[in-house]
C-alpha cells in the first residue's frame, strides 16, 4: 500500500491502514450510505487519488455492508467487505436475527438530553447497547443549557454507567463542544446513538459550524427524526462522525456481555455470592440483594439490571422456536408426505 492511499484511507478512520485487509486488485475504500444492494463509497486508487462512487453489489456479500464498512471496489462494483472489528447492532424488525447499524467503531456517543431531567432506563439500555459493539462507551449529555441542577444529573449518570466518561455539552451555548472535539481526533471513528429530539444533528452543527436539518421535539419531548440515513463525516478535528437516524426504546439491542459492563456494579457484587448462577431474586447468600439492603446499591439498578436480563431471555426463546420451526420444515418434505400428511413411516399405519 502506497503511502498516498495509506493517507486517504488515515482521514477515513483508518489508523493503521496496513492492517486493513482488502479485496486482490481492488481498490480500498469505506462505505459512506448503504441503500438496498449500492453504497456510496469514498474508495482511492492506486496513485493516491480519492474518488466518491455509488457502487452496485457486484455479488451477494457476506455480511452485507453498512456504513463503516472498510469495502473493496473494482470497476464501479462493490465486491468485497473486510472484516469487521466492531458493530452496533439492534433486533431486526422479524425479531429473530440482529440488523448492523454501523460497523468499525472505536467510540459510540450515548447522546441522552437532559433539558426535561435525566432518562436513566434510556441510558442505561443505550450503555448495554454500546457495550455490547466492542467499542468504547461515551456519555455526552446534551442540552445542558437547559438544566438545573447540572452537577447532580451529571452524578446521577455516572452511578448508572460506572466507570464511562460523562460530558455535558450545549448546541446553542457551545459548553463542551471543545472537550467532545478532542474525544473525535484523527484515527477514531465515533457513532452518535441515541432517540430522536436527543440533539444529534445539532451536535454535529456546533461541531462542525455545519446545517446539517434539524426538526423540533414535541411537546412530550418526543423528537421526530431530522437524519434518514446513515452517514459518514470526516470531522475538522481529524476523526469521523457517523450519524445514524434516533432509536426507539424497544429497538435497543441487548446483549449479555454488554449487560455485565454496563452493569459493572451489580458484575462485580455478583462475584461474592453463595452460587454461581444466582438470579438476584430472593436466592439464599445474595450478595446483590444484602447491597441494596445495606444501602450500597440503589434496588433501581436492579430492576433495570432483571429488565436486561428478561429481554435476552425472551429473544433467545424466540429465536430457539423459530430454529425449531426451520428444522422441522426443512425435514417435511412434502415427497416424505402420503396423501394424509401423515409420515410414510407412522406406526399407525403398520399391521
Amino acid at each position: 500500500m502506497s503511502e498516498g492511499v495509506a493517507s486517504v484511507l488515515r482521514t477515513l478512520g483508518a489508523a493503521t491502514p496496513s492492517e486493513l485487509q482488502f479485496a486482490p486488485g481492488a481498490h480500498p475504500g469505506r462505505a459512506s450510505i448503504v441503500h438496498g444492494n449500492t453504497a456510496e463509497v469514498v474508495w482511492c486508487d492506486g496513485v493516491g487519488v480519492e474518488h466518491t462512487s455509488t457502487c452496485q453489489f457486484a455479488t451477494v456479500l457476506d455480511p452485507s455492508p453498512v456504513a463503516g464498512d472498510w469495502v473493496s471496489v473494482r470497476d464501479g462494483y462493490l465486491v468485497g467487505v473486510s472484516p469487521r472489528r466492531t458493530a452496533l447492532r439492534r433486533p431486526h424488525p422479524n425479531q429473530r436475527d440482529v440488523q448492523v447499524l454501523a460497523a468499525n467503531l472505536d467510540i459510540v456517543l450515548v447522546v441522552v438530553p437532559i433539558d426535561r431531567g435525566l432518562n436513566l432506563l434510556m441510558l442505561e439500555r443505550l450503555a448495554v447497547m454500546a457495550f455490547d459493539s466492542g467499542a468504547r462507551p461515551f456519555v455526552v449529555l446534551t442540552k445542558s443549557d437547559g438544566a438545573e441542577v447540572l452537577d447532580a444529573l451529571v452524578d446521577e449518570a455516572q452511578l448508572a454507567v460506572p466507570g464511562v466518561e460523562v460530558l455535558t455539552t450545549s448546541s446553542a451555548s457551545g459548553h463542551g463542544i471543545e472537550q467532545l472535539r478532542e474525544v473525535l481526533r484523527t484515527g477514531v471513528t465515533a457513532v452518535m446513538l441515541g432517540a430522536s429530539g436527543a440533539g444529534k444533528t445539532s451536535l454535529l452543527n456546533a461541531l462542525e459550524g455545519s446545517s446539517e436539518v434539524t426538526r423540533s421535539v414535541s411537546r412530550t419531548g418526543e423528537g421526530r427524526h431530522a437524519t434518514t440515513t446513515r452517514k459518514l463525516y470526516r470531522l475538522t478535528s481529524g476523526g469521523v462522525l457517523l450519524d445514524i437516524p434516533g432509536i426507539r426504546l424497544l429497538d435497543l439491542m441487548v446483549g449479555r456481555e454488554g449487560i455485565d459492563e454496563a452493569f459493572a456494579d451489580i458484575t462485580e457484587l455478583a462475584e461474592e455470592c453463595r452460587f454461581a448462577d444466582c438470579r438476584h431474586d430472593g436466592d439464599e447468600g445474595c450478595a446483590v440483594e444484602l447491597a441494596i439492603l445495606d444501602g450500597e446499591l440503589p434496588l433501581r439498578r436492579l430492576e433495570s439490571w432483571r429488565a436486561a436480563q428478561s429481554g435476552i431471555d425472551q429473544r433467545e426463546r424466540l429465536q430457539e422456536r423459530t430454529s425449531k420451526d426451520r428444522r422441522r420444515s426443512s425435514r417435511a418434505r412434502p415427497e416424505d408426505l402420503d396423501d394424509d400428511g401423515d409420515d410414510d413411516d407412522d406406526d399407525d399405519d403398520i399391521e
